[in-house]
């Protein structure tokens, strides 16, 4: 065996196709937008190049068969709470299942970054934000994977945990039909709230989306920035967001609460785009943006994708919520525009995310494992992600 690293477009064409190569006998794949895995890697587009470095391999048999990948990278921002020694990263693993073969690929990772200065490393996960490529795959493997989802054969959590690694966290996603009817205290919750005149539930306007990009920023950063692992984002930022959603974005699914005309609550779900994407082999040319645009106006998508969900904390636990995402349901159910609802993942250290996931009617669809690997556990005990703690 012979592992190469990748440094010019053929080697990086090999990378992707690896990736094809080990999930080419399950009929759920779907293969991931090459462009789109390139941009990871490229500094022109992936801001993380600031903070880290990342190199990567692919792994040939003797015959000179692709039979591997993987990518290893450091990341200033990478951050999870009650971590103090340097983790680094591994990603984009594929192997076929032969254990000799996945340790030379994650034994050249764990050198790499031990020469970055790295004492542990994390994987499988991205070299960028977490709502994509994050987690190893152990269970689901029977669905097509929603948008920016992990897959891989089930041999791999083989793999790694015999090479050492260890659960981390658990990622559960969960699922439901658009149509089900919710549980009775969501309509008692909205009846609250429709009759005080200062609350109000509205769905996003394409025309107006600067005002919903600060309103998005509002509730995120008062919501999600606080907890430590996530940063405060800007306007600008999910400005640049909604504008790379705007081709696929459906305004009724974008909903927001307010008091007195002040965000308090968001509820971000778009129209699942691997229902468009398993058409294109990849490839994201003039060709394939027309496809794309015929399938949204005949309406080919039934699947809907959870992207952010969040209440400010002096919001929480009144219900709004509840207000919110029936208003939604008011709109949408019983219309045959989507059939099937699929959430983002919640950490097993986010309880208060997965009961509410279980409150809308949601059943577990699948789940993902971030692992850890500890190069010296003498010197850093392996402990589980901690649970997340609620102000």
């Amino acid at each position: 065996m012979k592992i190469i690293e990748v440094t010019d477009s053929k080697s990086a064409k090999e990378f992707i196709l690896v990736n094809v190569l080990m999930n080419q006998h399950n009929p759920n794949y779907i293969r991931p937008l090459d462009n789109e895995v390139n941009d990871v890697f490229n500094p022109e587009k992936n801001k993380l190049f600031k903070y880290g470095n990342v190199k990567r391999w692919i792994l040939k048999d003797d015959t000179g068969k692709l039979i591997g990948r993987i990518a290893a990278f450091t990341n200033l921002k990478y951050i999870n709470k009650g971590t103090t020694f340097a983790t680094g990263g591994v990603g984009y693993f594929d192997c076929i299942d032969d254990q000799a073969a996945a340790n030379l690929l994650l034994d050249k990772a764990k050198k790499y970054l031990q020469e970055q200065g790295m004492d542990a490393m994390d994987g499988p996960i991205n070299f960028g934000d977490r709502d994509k490529n994050w987690g190893l795959m152990v269970e689901g493997f029977d669905k097509e994977p929603v948008y920016g989802m992990s897959f891989n054969p089930d041999y791999y959590q083989k793999l790694f945990e015999t090479y050492g690694f260890k659960n981390y966290y658990n990622q559960y996603f969960y699922a439901m039909n658009v149509d089900d009817e919710l549980p009775a205290r969501f309509p008692e919750r909205h009846a609250k709230f429709k009759s005080k005149p200062d609350y109000q539930a509205r769905h996003c306007e394409i025309k107006n989306l600067e005002k919903y990009a600060n309103d998005f920023a509002t509730v995120y950063n008062a919501a999600w920035a606080q907890h430590g692992e996530n940063k405060e984002i800007t306007k600008e930022q999910v400005m640049k967001l909604f504008n790379t959603m705007k081709p696929i974005m459906d305004e009724r699914m974008i909903w927001f609460a307010y008091y007195k005309e002040e965000p308090i609550a968001m509820f971000i779900n778009i129209p699942d785009v691997n229902q468009y994407f398993k058409y294109f082999n990849g490839k994201m040319g003039l060709l394939q943006k027309l496809h794309l645009l015929w399938m949204k106006k005949t309406g080919q998508c039934k699947k809907l994708t959870g992207l952010a969900f969040g209440v400010v904390p002096k919001y929480q636990a009144l219900g709004i919520d509840s207000f919110m995402i029936y208003e939604c349901a008011l709109l949408i159910q019983g219309k045959g525009w989507y059939e099937s609802y699929e959430m983002g993942w919640a950490g097993d250290w986010n309880p208060k995310m997965i009961n509410i996931y279980k409150s809308l009617g949601g059943t577990q669809s699948r789940r993902m494992v971030t692992y850890r690997y500890i190069f010296d556990e003498n010197k850093y005990p392996f402990e589980r992600h901690p649970e997340m703690e609620y102000k």
